[in-house]
């Protein structure tokens, strides 16, 4: 599992075999079971996260008690409450399994000191972090000027081997939409492939 995580990190820092093996024996293997919670609001944020397989959502609960996902996360992919672990602050969301999955994790101390013993993984969080950033906030941008079919559409090619593993309903609430109207965007978009 560790493999997974240090070619990830290769693909933007270089890294000799001795630090790559230090970051290895820093991070240690959580298995979660579908639904099981990796963390749950009101929970402290301690920990870095890399799913080396398995879905993942991170979501919160409205005022009404419905569910607003606010990330999916997939094999190769970091997910965090990052607010709640950059200022310790409680977490505001939950991150819960959709499926089996497995979490590779560091606790803050620990990174914190990987980034003093190895400045190159250092910068490999700044570019993280830049670009966690950068897709946070094109989300939010696409919300306001994208329609349902054109979130779905992005939705459908980030997302495309996790599709079929996550539930309609699910889907809906990351693209702010009921699930009726979910299955209505599938139903004209499956008419259109067929005309």
């Amino acid at each position: 599992m560790q493999e997974v995580l240090i070619d990830h990190m290769r693909q933007l820092v270089s890294l000799s075999d001795e630090e790559a093996e230090i970051i290895s024996s820093a991070f240690k293997e959580k298995q979660l079971k579908k639904k099981e919670y990796l963390l749950k609001k009101g929970d402290s944020s301690h920990y870095m996260r890399f799913i080396s397989s398995g879905c993942l959502k991170v979501f919160s609960i409205d005022i009404d008690g419905n569910e607003r996902i606010l990330q999916f996360g997939v094999n190769g992919w970091w997910v965090n409450d990052l607010y709640g672990y950059l200022t310790g602050q409680p977490s505001s969301y939950f991150i819960q399994a959709i499926t089996n999955s497995t979490v590779l994790q560091v606790h803050k101390n620990v990174l914190d000191q990987l980034f003093d013993q190895i400045p190159s993984l250092d910068r490999f969080w700044r570019i993280k972090i830049q670009n966690a950033y950068i897709a946070l906030q094109e989300r939010a941008m696409n919300l306001m000027r994208e329609s349902a079919e054109e979130r779905y559409a992005r939705f459908i090619s980030q997302y495309r081997d996790m599709e079929q593993s996550i539930p309609q309903y699910m889907i809906a609430s990351y693209l702010g939409v009921t699930p009726e109207h979910l299955s209505a965007i599938r139903k004209k978009i499956s008419k259109s492939k067929l005309s």
